[in-house]
């Protein structure tokens, strides 16, 4: 954040102010994350600050602190819409534009508040009165622990804001072995397991929170992997027959694409999951090194996000996806083989 906007935000925060803060639809742990340390800080504060989530989240972040407080949009619609309405600034995290934000799309673009967006991925919309928009950034987590020291403040860093900033972070950075993991989160991290968040237990709740359907389900998705030595890549597929057959629940498929880069050699990793319901192909990319999947995301399947990890979707049917990205990949054979 740069001087102006960070005078900007100290002026809107030095009045009484009621407070929305919104996640994307489908939030990760970043997003969850980010959005409870937000509103612990803001609540800290004295401000009154909500959560509104557009839809569930997974069910392997329910244990974080604060995460009860969270209206889920879709089945909490009277008060959130109450909510929102009375809102006199609105905080939007982890996403750049109002449309990943499913059904609550439409109030918000017809929402007259402050707008604050705390961001890292690429080209953010125009939307917010501050923007703090970082592409270098490991997660969202990282940047409102910054826009906690900006305003001057991070000893109102408690346990459980510490304990989702450490979430956060380490589930966007895989463990902290992504690219975007600098020295700098090193130090967050470690300020933040001194204000008492339990890294251990941490991970142990986010990954070793198993059900026997979900490892029956990556069996599966390992089963139907499909690699392609020629193109240095990787693929999965999952049909809406096989989650249901495996009791799908919402997260569960959450790091299965990951698998395919363990593979020697190979340095780009997609998975295709079915979505009957919403009547699309929902597709996660992955990638190693320089070939960038935002890229790729964007030019061909409705999506985007960073350069080595993106997601997308495609309104054809599961075979016609699998011709479609095959064909495409053909074009890329040079930039994966370079």
């Amino acid at each position: 954040m740069n001087l102006e906007d960070i005078t900007t935000v100290k002026s809107i925060l030095s009045q009484p102010q009621k407070i929305v803060i919104i996640p994307h639809k489908n939030p990760d742990g970043d997003a969850i994350g980010s959005c409870l340390a937000l509103r612990g800080f803001l609540m800290a504060k004295g401000f009154k600050a909500a959560i509104i989530s557009p839809n569930d989240f997974p069910k392997f972040l329910k244990w974080m602190p604060g995460c009860g407080a969270i209206l889920n949009y879709e089945k909490e619609n009277a008060q959130s819409k109450k909510l929102l309405e009375e809102a006199t600034v609105v905080f939007t995290l982890d996403f750049n534009h109002l449309s990943r934000t499913g059904q609550l799309e439409t109030p918000l673009t017809e929402k007259e508040a402050d707008f604050i967006m705390i961001d890292h991925h690429q080209q953010p919309a125009d939307y917010a009165k501050v923007t703090y928009s970082d592409v270098s950034m490991s997660s969202t987590c990282e940047m409102v622990y910054n826009f906690i020291e900006f305003l001057g403040d991070v000893d109102l860093i408690t346990k459980d804001i510490a304990t989702n900033l450490y979430t956060g972070i380490m589930t966007d950075t895989g463990s902290f072995k992504y690219r975007s993991t600098s020295s700098r989160t090193h130090r967050v991290v470690a300020h933040l397991i001194d204000c008492g968040a339990q890294n251990m237990e941490i991970h142990q709740q986010v990954f070793d929170a198993n059900s026997p359907s979900r490892l029956h389900l990556l069996g599966v998705a390992l089963s139907n992997m499909i690699i392609l030595p020629e193109y240095k890549t990787a693929y999965i597929t999952l049909s809406q027959q096989e989650l249901d057959d495996n009791n799908f629940k919402k997260g569960d498929t959450e790091g299965f694409v990951n698998y395919g880069l363990t593979l020697e050699g190979i340095i780009f990793a997609v998975i295709f999951i079915e979505n009957r319901e919403e009547g699309i192909i929902k597709i996660s990319f992955r990638s190693i090194g320089d070939f960038s999947v935002n890229q790729f995301a964007r030019t061909h399947f409705n999506g985007g996000g960073h350069d080595n990890a993106a997601g997308g979707r495609s309104e054809l049917d599961m075979e016609k996806t699998i011709e479609k990205f095959n064909e495409v990949l053909k074009t890329y054979k040079s930039d994966l083989n370079a």
